[in-house]
């Protein structure tokens, strides 16, 4: 009976030591799926950053031009990381590139765009998260690729970077 006692750590350990492997193979974060891939992006209203901004909807989505739609904020840290991309995303000057400010100050937010340049084209203010929330969104920065029909083609979670760009968002722009 106390043999059991002995062999009941080891089992244990080596159940946790399978799952952590499960875990690793399932690859970075920002490549975890997102359950609205595929459908069409959630409803919202939100008000433009501030006087500066123009904002955008839902029927803005569908009217024929894929769009990036990046969740940022300014106190964001790997927003700040991966902004030198947005930027130069932006410049391609074939890609409409918009953006949600997350739960942020306007003015900071605005601060913050000045500072490191301005990306895009039209920026919401979502001060509640809510319409994050129906993105599926569960932190900054995160990004969708949406077609012009409205339907989420891609999804990354995390700050954006060359790799990512040509590896999840242009694919995705030119997905049918």
């Amino acid at each position: 009976m106390k043999r059991v006692f002995y062999l009941i750590p080891i089992v244990v350990v080596f159940g946790l030591m399978i799952a952590f492997a499960v875990f690793l193979r399932q690859g970075p974060p920002g490549y975890l799926p997102s359950q609205l891939v595929g459908k069409a992006a959630p409803e919202f209203t939100l008000p433009p950053l501030d006087e500066e901004a123009q904002s955008f909807t839902r029927a803005e989505l569908a009217q024929g031009r894929p769009t990036v739609i990046n969740f940022f904020a300014s106190w964001c840290t790997p927003c700040r990381v991966e902004h030198p991309t947005l930027q130069a995303l932006a410049a391609r000057g074939d890609i409409t590139l918009y953006g949600i400010d997350y739960k942020d100050n306007p003015e900071k937010a605005r601060a913050f765009l000045n500072e490191l340049g301005n990306p895009f084209g039209r920026i919401n203010e979502d001060r509640d998260g809510r319409a994050a929330i129906d993105f599926g969104v569960t932190g900054v920065p995160e990004t969708f690729v949406v077609d012009g029909n409205g339907m989420i083609k891609a999804h990354f979670s995390g700050p954006i970077n060359e790799a990512v760009v040509q590896g999840v968002i242009l694919p995705a722009l030119v997905a049918k």
